[in-house]
């Protein structure tokens, strides 16, 4: 019997203010920029035991302007931007090619935390590109390689054997180039921080770049 949707909607609860308890976050306290605070934000996430805190939604739009969404790894995060990849030719690569600007949404509900970043997003050098690559695992190093992102795909059996040639190139050569793999930095114009609160009075402390290195801040209704 398929599960009842509407039913199991309505059974799920949220921050029940008797039980549930998130961490306080004062707005006035934060620092003047929102890297810093980022990145205090992620190693608590991660000392509260937040399962892949690095995984983000990545948002593009196409040519036509239509929206798309999907998950994604965070690579780094500094003065160049929120840095994220992926092959060129893909459907994240070609709509950025296209629009190249985006949105980032990280959720952490170990601590009732969202980010949200957005700004445009230019392309890495090719050699910040392949350190990136050679700076992670050969499981990542063997999906570049198998390559034809967002391609139509024939059948399972098509794809287990250009992953298993893939993994077996990656563990030969750890520094086979990927000549497609693109390294993208967001550099953003927005960052939000959301605090939840059981009690729905969720802070919402927002930063906008105001320049060079500046930013203003201010606070959103929850």
């Amino acid at each position: 019997m398929e599960p009842d949707l509407d039913a199991l909607l309505r059974s799920l609860r949220v921050w029940d203010p008797a039980t549930t308890e998130l961490p306080p976050f004062d707005p006035a306290a934060a620092p003047a920029e929102p890297l810093a605070l980022f990145t205090r934000w992620f190693g608590e996430v991660v000392a509260a035991g937040q399962r892949e805190p690095h995984t983000v939604t990545l948002a593009t739009a196409d040519a036509e302007g239509l929206p798309d969404a999907r998950i994604v790894m965070l690579h780094g995060a500094d003065a160049d931007g929120w840095s994220f990849a992926g092959h060129a030719g893909s459907r994240k690569g070609r709509q950025l090619a296209a629009r190249p600007y985006a949105a980032l949404v990280f959720h952490w509900p170990v601590l009732g935390r969202q980010v949200r970043v957005r700004g445009p997003v230019a392309v890495a050098p090719p050699e910040a590109a392949r350190a990136d690559l050679r700076a992670r695992s050969t499981g990542a190093l063997a999906a570049a390689l198998t390559g034809r992102q967002s391609e139509p795909l024939g059948s399972p059996a098509e794809l287990a054997r250009a992953s298993a040639a893939a993994w077996d190139r990656a563990a030969a050569d750890p520094d086979t180039p990927v000549p497609t793999w693109t390294l993208y930095r967001l550099r953003p114009d927005e960052v939000e921080f959301f605090q939840g609160d059981p009690r729905r009075r969720h802070v919402r402390l927002v930063y906008r770049r105001s320049g060079e290195g500046e930013w203003d801040t201010g606070l959103l209704w929850p």
